[in-house]
C-alpha cells in the first residue's frame, strides 16, 4: 500500500525544504524582532528592516564570498592530479628509507591498492554524475522554488508566529491545552536554542579557519574556513570531516605546514571546546554525547544528511513530549508508588 503515501511523501518533499529554511530564519530572527518590538518598534517594521539587512549580507556575499570560493574550488580540482602525484612519491621516498625495508611490499601493495580505489572513485564519480544529471537538474529547480517560497513563509511566521500555538490548541479539549501549550513551549525553547547556538558555533569556526588558515599561508583558506563551519552543525563528527581536506593539503604542502595545520586546528577545537560552545550553547540540551552519536548514526542512516544535520534537535524535540507523558503516565498510575512499610 505504499503507493497510497506516494503522495504525501511527493508533498512533503516540495513543502518540506522551504518550511526548514524558513525555521531555521525564524529562530535566528524572532529574537531580533522581539527585541526591537519590546523598544516599542512595530513589529511589521522590523521584519521589514531585517528582510533588506538579510538581502544586502547575500548581495554582499555574492559579489564577494562566491566568486572566491569558485575560485579556490577551481584552482583545486585542476591542481587535484599533481597533489595525488606528490603524495604518491613522498610515500614511494618514505618507502625506501631502510628502516621499512620489512615492510616495503605490504606497504607498496596498500598504495597501490589505495590509488587503483581513487581512481575508481573517480571514474565512478563521473558517470554517476552525467547519469544523474537529470535528477539534479530535478533537485536545482527544487532548491530554487524552495528559495523562492521560503520569504513568504519566513515572514508570516515572523509576523504570526506567536498565534500558531494557541491558535492549533484551541481544537483540544479545555483540560488538555495548558499542558499542551506547556509543552510547545519547552519543544520551542529547546529547538530554538539549539539552532541559534549551533548556527554561532559554526560561524565562529568559519572564521577561526579562515583566519589560521590564512596566517598559515595554506591554500584554499576561505573555502576550507566555510567547510568546516557547515560540517561543524555536524556534532562531533563535523570536526573530523572538516580536518580532512586541510590535512591533505598540509601533506602536500610538506611536513612544516602539516605541522601548521594541526597547530590551527588544536587551538581552534581547544577556543571552540573551553570557550566558545560553552558560553553558547552551555548545557541546554542534556543529552549524553553517546546518545548523539546514536542519534546521528540512526537519523543519518534513514534520512541522509538531513537527517545528520537535523537529528538532535528533533531528538530534543521528542524528548520532551516523552518526558510529559511519562511524568502524566506516572501521576495516574500507581505503577509508580513507593510502598511505605508498616
Amino acid at each position: 500500500m505504499s503507493y497510497l503515501f506516494a503522495p504525501i511523501w511527493q508533498f512533503l518533499a516540495i513543502v518540506g525544504l522551504p518550511i526548514i529554511l524558513a525555521a531555521i530564519l525564524y529562530y535566528l530572527m524572532n529574537p531580533v524582532v522581539d527585541y526591537l518590538e519590546k523598544r516599542q518598534v512595530p513589529r511589521l517594521y522590523s521584519i521589514i528592516g531585517l528582510f533588506v539587512l538579510v538581502v544586502a549580507l547575500i548581495a554582499w556575499g555574492t559579489v564577494v564570498i562566491i566568486p572566491k570560493i569558485q575560485e579556490q574550488t577551481v584552482s583545486f580540482i585542476n591542481h587535484f592530479p599533481q597533489y595525488v602525484d606528490t603524495i604518491d612519491n613522498k610515500l614511494t621516498e618514505i618507502l625506501r628509507d631502510p628502516l621499512f625495508n620489512q615492510f616495503r611490499e605490504q606497504l607498496e601493495a596498500t598504495g597501490d591498492k589505495f590509488m587503483s580505489s581513487a581512481g575508481d572513485m573517480l571514474q565512478d564519480i563521473s558517470k554517476s554524475t552525467v547519469q544523474s544529471l537529470g535528477s539534479f537538474v530535478g533537485a536545482v529547480a527544487t532548491i530554487i522554488v524552495a528559495l523562492l517560497t521560503m520569504p513568504f513563509i519566513l515572514f508570516y511566521l515572523l509576523k504570526d508566529g506567536k498565534q500558531l500555538a494557541p491558535y492549533f490548541v484551541n481544537f483540544l479539549p479545555t483540560r488538555m491545552r495548558k499542558p499542551t501549550l506547556k509543552v510547545l513551549s519547552e519543544m520551542n525553547d529547546q529547538v530554538s536554542s539549539y539552532i541559534r547556538g549551533q548556527l554561532t558555533v559554526a560561524f565562529a569556526v568559519a572564521i577561526m579557519f579562515m583566519i589560521g588558515f590564512a596566517i598559515i599561508g595554506l591554500d584554499y583558506a576561505v573555502t576550507l574556513g566555510i567547510i568546516a563551519g557547515f560540517l561543524n552543525l555536524i556534532p562531533y563528527l563535523g570536526s573530523f570531516l572538516a580536518m580532512i581536506p586541510a590535512v591533505f593539503l598540509g601533506i602536500v604542502a610538506g611536513p612544516i605546514m602539516l605541522i601548521k595545520v594541526l597547530i590551527v586546528f588544536a587551538l581552534e577545537q581547544t577556543i571552540e571546546g573551553r570557550l566558545i560552545s560553552p558560553l553558547v550553547l552551555g548545557n541546554q540540551l542534556a543529552i549524553h554525547p553517546v546518545t548523539i552519536l546514536l542519534v546521528l548514526l540512526t537519523s543519518g542512516k534513514l534520512f541522509g544528511i538531513v537527517g545528520v544535520i537535523l537529528g538532535i534537535p528533533v531528538y530534543a524535540a521528542a524528548k520532551v513530549v516523552i518526558s510529559h507523558v511519562f511524568e502524566w503516565y506516572t501521576t495516574i498510575s500507581s505503577l509508580y508508588e513507593e510502598k511505605q512499610s508498616d
